[in-house]
């Protein structure tokens, strides 16, 4: 015998109730479940307090010192925030960027080409470090902490100790005359005047890359697997999640936003110093967590890593303007990273229990 269905007058009439993709969730609600949230109000009380302590902080020039002292640190905290996103570190991250200009000056120069190829010849040698990163990671099992560390260390001896066997000094030797450096210099280090307002390019290529950056994690299935992989990496495996791919992926997205930045320096002095970079690393990370990227993974995005550099920067310059004692620049940065992580983590609860 077949069951059949109740009556029509029987059947339970189903609800938006039933269905949660039916429940309509408020604007409060899905501010409040935001990353970048508390980034935001840091900002804004950032922002209030050197408006009040700095009278110059205000003027239409230093808002272009301080959007430009942001965007060095944008460039890379916006891939830096994906990889966080993606459950992994990179501590060779702010070493990476020096090594991408010293190649590409010591090629170009000792090569007598065109600056062309150097920074060609750079951005290949700079994503297959990014690639090596990511194939040890997946392939070792080993903590990212430990591959980068690795990474870091030998990037380190690597830039002082080939700069100084090449070009006999702690720094590359000047290409500012060379073939291609005046139309490679309008690509990485241009700049455009606005009144009293002087904008860097450097501007262009962190919106830039916030932007396509966000498209991706909100737009695309690469997105979904970035937030898949940081969340729990074996269950995104268990649904088809590519995740050693994706790692390794995202570890050349450093790799190529460490060239974009690399290059900048380079061209914006002609010459880079092998010795910079080191600690850097942490300035990206500190500014991905201020805008909202959990040190677990699987929460954040790039939005809220623009707004965490766009604090470094007021914060920074803001110290400048204030007449205070530089030194007090580390203290500031310390205090910000605990308050924002406190209040990242009280915004994640609130919206948790919201849902």
């Amino acid at each position: 015998m077949s069951a059949t269905a109740p009556p029509a007058d029987d059947r339970p009439e189903k609800t938006a109730g039933d269905d949660e993709r039916l429940i309509r969730t408020s604007r409060l609600r899905k501010l409040l479940g935001r990353p970048e949230l508390g980034s935001v109000v840091g900002a804004v009380a950032v922002f209030l307090f050197f408006s009040v302590v700095a009278d110059s902080f205000l003027r239409a020039s230093s808002f272009g010192t301080v959007l430009y002292a942001a965007s060095t640190i944008g460039i890379m905290a916006v891939p830096v925030a994906l990889l966080m996103i993606g459950g992994e570190f990179d501590l060779s991250a702010g070493v990476m960027v020096i090594s991408s200009a010293l190649i590409s000056s010591m090629f170009s120069f000792q090569m007598t080409a065109n600056v062309w190829v150097g920074v060609l010849v750079s951005l290949l040698v700079t994503l297959a470090i990014g690639v090596f990163n990511g194939v040890l990671l997946t392939r070792t099992k080993l903590p990212s902490f430990i591959i980068t560390l690795g990474t870091f260390l030998m990037l380190t001896g690597l830039n002082l100790g080939l700069t100084k066997l090449i070009s006999g000094t702690v720094s590359t030797k000047s290409i500012g005359d060379m073939e291609g450096f005046p139309s490679a210099r309008k690509v990485f280090a241009s700049q455009l005047t606005i009144g009293d307002v002087s904008l860097k390019g450097t501007i262009l290529w962190w919106a830039v890359l916030v932007a396509v950056a966000t498209w991706i994690l909100l737009r695309t299935r690469f997105g979904n697997w970035i937030f898949a992989v940081g969340g729990n990496a074996d269950a995104a495996r268990a649904v088809g999640v590519p995740v050693m791919k994706t790692k390794i992926a995202l570890y050349m997205g450093v790799a190529f936003c460490a060239w974009i930045s690399g290059q900048h320096r380079l061209f914006s002095f002609d010459a880079v110093q092998s010795g910079e970079g080191v600690g850097q690393e942490l300035i990206y990370i500190i500014a991905a967590v201020i805008g909202g990227c959990l040190i677990t993974g699987g929460y954040g995005s790039a939005i809220g890593s623009a707004v965490g550099a766009f604090i470094f920067g007021m914060t920074n310059k803001g110290i400048v303007y204030a007449e205070w004692n530089a030194d007090w620049f580390k203290f500031f940065l310390g205090a910000m990273l605990l308050l924002a992580t406190l209040l990242n983590a009280w915004v994640r609860k609130r919206a948790e229990a919201s849902r």
